[in-house]
């Protein structure tokens, strides 16, 4: 969903209307994924058999809340808007699409075993091809640098956001936008800093480093967590 996302948010840069998803499944398919998972942790009983276990489990929970939460986002409309020539919105639609690039690449290394990884890796190397470990992280950052460049995308975002629309829905007292215009691109701001900081707390919690993060706040949302 995130990689659909990325490319709608490339697209955009030329013009196009941002649509949260490629075709109709996309969205529809990860919300049915993250509810099975849902039901999947539901289903679990008794208490973790260890203080590891237990951050593990509650990491996990946090995780899938903000994954949710990104494809509620992503799916409330066929598409989020137009990315206007003003310099706020061009950084908005690139912030959340670096955002959604990196938090693709965070869920493939983390999807991916150490196991089978090593396996690919070995498997380049048996077949003499150069720079095996390079080629295999060819599209992807190592998690270490990935998350905090997330992170700066995110709250990068939610301070823009603090001031564009007030700014914009001011417009519409001057005469420069009209009261449906400023609506509008306030709102797709809205949906491009909400799809960053789910993003961002869902990358965070999956390799477990939210916690670390969560007294850390963006602006006064309350959904930081």
């Amino acid at each position: 969903m995130c990689g659909s996302l990325d490319a709608a948010l490339t697209a955009a840069s030329q013009g196009e209307a941002i649509r949260s998803r490629k075709d109709a499944g996309t969205v529809v398919e990860a919300a049915d994924a993250l509810h099975r998972a849902q039901e999947f942790m539901s289903g679990m009983n008794g208490p973790p058999e260890s203080e590891d276990e237990q951050h593990r489990l509650t990491s996990t929970l946090h995780a899938l809340d903000h994954a949710s939460r990104l494809a509620e986002t992503a799916g409330e409309e066929a598409e989020l808007g137009r990315v206007n020539n003003e310099p706020d919105d061009v950084r908005a639609a690139q912030l959340c699409e670096e955002a959604m690039r990196i938090a693709a690449s965070v869920a493939a290394q983390v999807a991916t075993p150490p196991a089978v990884r090593a396996a690919a890796v070995r498997q380049r190397e048996g077949q003499g091809l150069p720079d095996a470990e390079a080629a295999f992280d060819a599209t992807a950052a190592s998690i270490k640098e990935a998350l905090p460049r997330l992170e700066h995308c995110a709250k990068t975002l939610a301070e823009l956001q603090r001031t564009y629309r007030s700014t914009t829905l001011s417009a519409v007292a001057n005469g420069t936008l009209t009261a449906g215009d400023a609506i509008s691109r306030a709102d797709t701001m809205r949906r491009l800093e909400a799809l960053a900081r789910h993003a961002w707390r869902a990358a965070a919690y999956l390799i477990g480093r939210g916690a670390a993060e969560t007294g850390t706040k963006i602006g006064s949302n309350p959904e930081v967590a």
